[in-house]
């Protein structure tokens, strides 16, 4: 039985090879995505050990950011002598660290990274564990000389000489470019500048006595933990944060780590599609493939094999197609993580293709993947080929009949279609976002199953729709292709399903995004007034200086100004809230217009108040009149009385969770170190919105991280945010057209091959080789608008329940790009035509002899 099942594996494995991609495929994905997040992760692994400190003693956070607030947390640099004197400090310094300055050439441009990676500001003082070192110049010496990174002055053109302009919180200032600072590790993507500590105290900080942190390294024989315990207890455990090197090192990785997880459970997810729909490939081939060999499977039971042997001959197959298809997708996983740390490297990440990172989990993944889907995929071909009896298949008897497993797949895809019908009206009817994207996920689940059960049972009445024009159009060639979809349901319904499941996605993905696309639309229209909105283009707060240039701006009417801040709210009920809490000047009515439950504006932002949601006010027992405790960052507190209720649907964008909001007096009375996030700008009397426009753009020349937007522009603004989505989604549908492209051509390659005898007899009573091309064609045709129908269908029903789900976040318009819906009706027509070209011309071109005689 090895032997012949070995004879048979290599007997068709022309048959297999697009099976086999689509392992491949799957495999690639899983393999490189692993690689790659262990690469990176080992890489800024090292990169942060290596130059972390052995402690560091930096300012205790007692509130997280959600939001950018501008402020740089400090603490006295003169506490680095204070370190120093203590037993078993080798050495410690003061440093002065700034990120997320801006940094601009003699054209206004900036020097700094394209990729939303940070401007990093910071003092120069290089030892044993720092990451760059001096390669050109010298070291900066005064208010007027800096360092910049090969990198960046590579990318830019800068060179020693060059005048920069620093464009950083306490005001603007120019240096001269006295030297270059290349990596000797890792560049995360940063652009860095040096100044000497004086300077970036001074002109980063804002103040000569201030430092971010400060590095301590330990003498001989001292290690870090006892180092920590000693630096503790000499300078005051509670005022500070004392963290050893790894923790240092294990602090800035968790911070990377978001970044990290998301390129990991993309390129995840990408694998999860190509696995999903390389199953009904791998399904559909076996299938079809032990259809072909029922007189085989017939000899080899008449030769004494029993049902046992059959089924593990066919299994055994699947095991040899996953091992080969593993292997070739592991080292294609390997060539993808080598392009991605490429791609990286043209973004500015210094990753060296040498260090990949292959861990054991790797080809462990890939093998159980590859093998282990392949495997699943084949068992139930495998028990229908075990099923045969020696004289039915002597006989070229169907392996099974139709009947019993439609009734079948009725029954279970009526039962799993109730459940995900139930768990999606669930999701609609629910009052809070957890449990209704809860029940969003459970009925995507289990109506995606009970479409792919229940398939075959859509395949006849949908088909008989799709294809009614045929025969009108197409002649006994039409009536033809529509009856070769219909005489198969299942494998029909298989082969639909590779290409539903990328469209159900995209489908519902589409809607979603057109539905929030159309609800922040509506709430900029209802909530923006302001003629202009001045805004970094990373969101990232700006320095007073600039919202001065604005106001001096000719033309320039009202400004008001709007900043973020973390505070933790003690609320009546007895929670406590970590959340951003926003602030605006006195006369935000006349930029905004914001509905009310009780209060107003006036009384929202009047010295000891504050403003908040209804229904988050409501859910907490809070009221107009209460009073709640309030911590700013920092640890100052105060109590703030509850002095107007929102509502939410007009008042989004005026604050995060809670809709938290009050006047900016009370923000700088608490938190004073913080930067203008947003300048609402209206036009004087007199001056056009044109002519305002221009002088902005004239005044905001010097400062090219901010961007003036009027109503249309912060629209364009929101779409393109919602569209990085979208393209996402776009490209899992690429990847699931290609595998069902592949799907599609097999299914059709052995379907020639099965009626090999058909297709002769047709060309001997007189059909022309181009008419067998185009039934081929509309068979595939139908096939793809088939399988594009049901996953509309499908994302659209998706696309009403996510959009309800975005209704409890007050985005409650509800949209269907129609335009998108038909496109993508007519691309499954074109994929059918280009999915069908190799068989049909293979087809075409049989001798009609031979296919007469084909057994």
């Amino acid at each position: 039985m090895l032997k012949a099942t070995l004879r048979s594996f290599l007997a068709h494995k022309g048959r297999l090879l697009l099976s086999a991609l689509a392992v491949v495929l799957s495999v690639a994905f899983v393999a490189g995505s692993l690689i790659f997040s262990d690469t990176l992760s080992r890489t800024f692994d090292r990169l942060f050990a290596s130059t972390a400190p052995d402690v560091t003693v930096s300012p205790k956070e007692t509130l997280k950011e959600g939001v950018p607030s501008g402020m740089t947390a400090t603490l006295p640099a003169a506490l680095a002598k204070r370190v120093a004197r203590i037993d078993g400090v080798a050495d410690a310094r003061a440093d002065a660290e700034v990120q997320n300055i801006t940094v601009v050439d003699s054209d206004n441009e900036s020097v700094g990274p394209t990729t939303g990676a940070p401007t990093i500001g910071t003092d120069w003082s290089p030892d044993q564990r720092s990451p760059v070192e001096l390669t050109s110049g010298h070291a900066p010496r005064g208010p007027a000389e800096a360092l910049l990174d090969s990198e960046s002055a590579d990318r830019k053109h800068v060179r020693i000489g060059d005048t920069l302009t620093v464009i950083a919180g306490p005001g603007s200032f120019k240096v001269r470019v006295v030297g270059i600072a290349t990596f000797t590790t890792t560049n995360p993507g940063a652009a860095l500048l040096f100044l000497d500590t004086p300077t970036a105290q001074q002109k980063l900080l804002g103040n000569p006595r201030a430092a971010t942190s400060i590095s301590v390294d330990a003498a001989e024989g001292v290690s870090d933990a006892q180092l920590k315990q000693r630096v503790a207890a000499a300078v005051g455990a509670n005022r500070y944060e004392f963290r050893t090197a790894d923790e240092q090192a294990k602090s800035d990785v968790d911070q990377l780590g978001g970044f990290l997880d998301v390129i990991k459970y993309v390129m995840l997810g990408f694998a999860g599609i190509a696995v999903l729909v390389g199953v009904f490939l791998i399904v559909n081939t076996f299938s079809m493939l032990i259809a072909q060999r029922t007189r085989e499977l017939g000899l080899l039971r008449a030769l004494g094999a029993d049902r046992r042997q059959v089924r593990r001959s066919v299994l055994t197959e699947a095991l040899l197609l996953g091992l080969v298809g593993s292997t070739l997708g592991l080292a294609t996983g390997i060539g993808l993580a080598a392009g991605l740390i490429t791609l990286m490297n043209t973004f500015g990440m210094n990753i060296k293709s040498s260090e990949m990172v292959i861990g054991w989990g790797t080809p462990v993944a890939a093998y159980v993947v590859g093998v282990g889907v392949t495997f699943v995929a084949a068992y139930l071909p495998a028990r229908r080929a075990a099923g045969v009896s020696p004289m039915a298949a002597l006989a070229d008897a169907e392996i099974a009949g139709i009947g019993k497993p439609l009734r079948t797949r009725a029954i279970v895809g009526a039962v799993v279609g109730a459940l995900g019908a139930a768990a999606l009206v669930g999701c609609v009817t629910a009052s809070r976002t957890a449990s209704a994207a809860s029940l969003l996920g459970l009925g995507v689940v289990l109506t995606l199953l009970a479409t792919v059960i229940a398939g075959p049972l859509l395949v006849r009445p949908v088909i008989r729709v799709l294809g009614g024009a045929f025969p009108a159009l197409f002649g006994s060639v039409g009536r033809m292709s529509q009856r070769n979809a219909l005489r198969n349901p299942r494998r029909t319904g298989a082969t639909a399903a590779a290409l539903m499941v990328g469209l159900a996605l995209v489908g519902g993905m589409s809607v979603a995004s057109a539905s929030m696309t159309k609800s922040f639309d509506q709430q900029i229209d209802r909530t923006l007034g302001a003629d202009y909105v001045i805004q970094n283009s990373n969101f990232l707060p700006f320095p007073e200086e600039l919202t001065d240039a604005v106001r001096d701006t000719p033309g320039a009417g009202l400004v008001v100004r709007s900043r973020f801040t973390p505070v933790a709210v003690r609320l009546p009920d007895g929670d406590r809230v970590e959340t951003t809490a926003a602030a605006y000047d006195p006369r935000l009515d006349e930029v905004a217009h914001i509905t009310y439950a009780q209060g107003d504006t006036p009384a929202a932002l009047a010295a000891g108040r504050i403003a908040m949601d209804r229904d988050f006010a409501r859910d907490h027992d809070a009221r107009v009149g209460s009073t709640v405790p309030v911590e700013f960052q920092g640890g100052r507190t105060t109590r703030l009385t509850v002095g107007a209720l929102t509502d939410q649907d007009s008042a989004e964008g005026f604050g995060t969770e809670g809709g938290l909001y009050f006047g900016l007096a009370t923000l700088e009375k608490f938190a004073p170190a913080g930067q203008d996030s947003a300048l609402y700008v209206n036009a004087a009397s007199g001056t056009s919105d044109d002519e305002l426009r221009t002088a902005l753009e004239r005044t905001l020349d010097p400062y090219p991280q901010v961007q003036v937007r009027d109503l249309a522009d912060y629209k364009k603004l929101i779409h393109d945010q919602i569209a990085v989505l979208l393209y996402l989604v776009y490209a899992l549908l690429g990847l699931a057209i290609v595998i069902a492209v592949l799907g599609v051509v097999n299914t059709l390659a052995l379907s020639v091959v099965e009626r090999t005898r058909e297709i002769g007899l047709l060309r001997a009573i007189g059909l022309a080789r181009r008419q067998l091309r185009r039934m081929i064609r509309l068979e595939s045709v139908v096939i793809a608008v088939f399988g594009a129908v049901l996953g509309l269908a499908l994302g659209l029903v998706w696309g009403v329940c996510i959009q309800q789900v975005l209704a409890l976040q007050s985005l409650t318009a509800f949209a269907v790009p129609w335009t998108t819906i038909v496109a993508v009706v007519v691309g499954s027509a074109v994929v059918g035509v280009v999915a069908a070209l190799l068989p049909a011309l293979r087809a075409s071109r049989m001798n009609v002899l031979a296919a007469i005689a084909h057994e």
